[in-house]
């Protein structure tokens, strides 16, 4: 059974060398350097190619926006301040996310293959994208990756009324030799903002305790829904509040509390992170580690299914087969997306890719 999903009627399919010229060429009209459009065009490409929609090339209308309402910097002064070899702290100045997230990863595997480990604090981004593709960059250096990011409350808190904590997420990738590299990437929200969306678009009922009204009061129906509620309740909020103390407070730029204070400042929308690299060179032998990983995954996958079910797969294993299939046969977009894209490059005198 392929893993691809089937391109819904109505969609249309991109070569993602074509989809990444288009995406770069659009936000180089929108304000970014073409260094940084394209930096941020391979980001949103990476995340259609793996099936990751919601953080793909749907995302470069709303950075367009960011960008023409002075959100996002599209000029940005990044400066990275260093406390210790093994630390840094990059100052965004407003960049979008791919753009700081992508040069404090590019800083972490530099400063870990010279101190065996490396941490990194984001200050002052805008919206970071699929942080699956900054440890994934990591990874793809020899290096465990691990990252952590703040934002603006948009989410329920376990005795909380109303939306209190944002749904900060983690990622983690490590290195294997034979498997695609092992990537973690989940959100601390039992569902993303855009499934509840989509069900209001379709009519479909929310799963029981994924979403709540805007006092908080769990629903179902998606007309009602406003935010999802935590991963594993109490849980999925600590960990959110958890992820704001080592973004956000730790870099100097506290989120949660300007956000729940009289400050109008507070509410206004920007993004920590905290990127982590790990060589396992300095815990003894890497070749040795990357072979254990591949051992590790290959036991995995050799256990019995359960009944019904496909396989045993391990975290970011489907999403690479997804990747593959669709740099062969072209990204699926939505036919929204793709009436907007156009649109814009009709606006900026672009030429669109051909797309089937």
């Amino acid at each position: 059974m392929s893993d691809t999903p089937t391109p819904k009627p109505g969609k249309v399919l991109v070569p993602a060398e074509d989809l990444r010229t288009f995406a770069a060429a659009l936000l180089e009209k929108g304000g970014l350097s073409p260094e940084h459009a394209a930096t941020t065009a391979d980001v949103f490409v990476w995340a259609a190619l793996r099936g990751v929609d919601s953080h793909g090339i749907a995302r470069v209308p709303a950075y367009l926006e960011l960008l023409a309402k002075g959100v996002a910097n599209a000029k940005p002064e990044i400066k990275v301040e260093s406390g210790a070899s093994a630390v840094a702290v990059l100052d965004a100045d407003r960049a979008p996310g791919p753009v700081a997230l992508s040069a404090a990863a590019a800083e972490a595997v530099t400063r870990a293959k010279a101190a065996g480990i490396a941490a990194v604090g984001v200050r002052r981004t805008v919206h970071t994208g699929a942080i699956g593709y900054y440890v994934s960059k990591i990874a793809e250096q020899g290096l465990v990756g691990i990252a952590f990011v703040a934002g603006m409350p948009n989410m329920g808190y376990t005795g909380v009324k109303g939306a209190a904590v944002a749904t900060s997420p983690l990622a983690i990738a490590v290195p294997a030799e034979a498997h695609a590299p092992l990537l973690l990437d989940m959100a601390t929200a039992t569902i993303a903002l855009g499934k509840i969306r989509q069900a209001k678009a379709s009519g479909t009922p929310l799963p029981e305790g994924a979403a709540a009204t805007e006092d908080g009061t769990p629903t179902t129906d998606p007309e009602k829904a406003v935010m999802p509620l935590p991963l594993g309740g109490a849980k999925g909020s600590g960990m959110s509040l958890a992820f704001e103390l080592l973004t956000s407070v730790l870099v100097g730029a506290p989120i949660f509390a300007g956000f729940h204070s009289d400050d109008p400042q507070g509410r206004k929308h920007r993004q920590n992170a905290l990127l982590i690299a790990i060589d396992p060179a300095a815990f003894g032998d890497a070749d040795g580690f990357t072979a254990a990983v591949d051992g590790t995954l290959s036991t995995l996958k050799g256990l019995t299914p359960a009944d019904g079910a496909e396989g045993v797969f391990y975290p970011g294993e489907r999403s690479a087969s997804v990747a593959v299939q669709r740099s062969e046969k072209g990204v699926p977009v939505a036919p929204k997306v793709w009436r907007e894209l156009t649109e814009s490059a009709g606006r900026f005198g672009i030429t669109p890719p051909e797309a089937q």
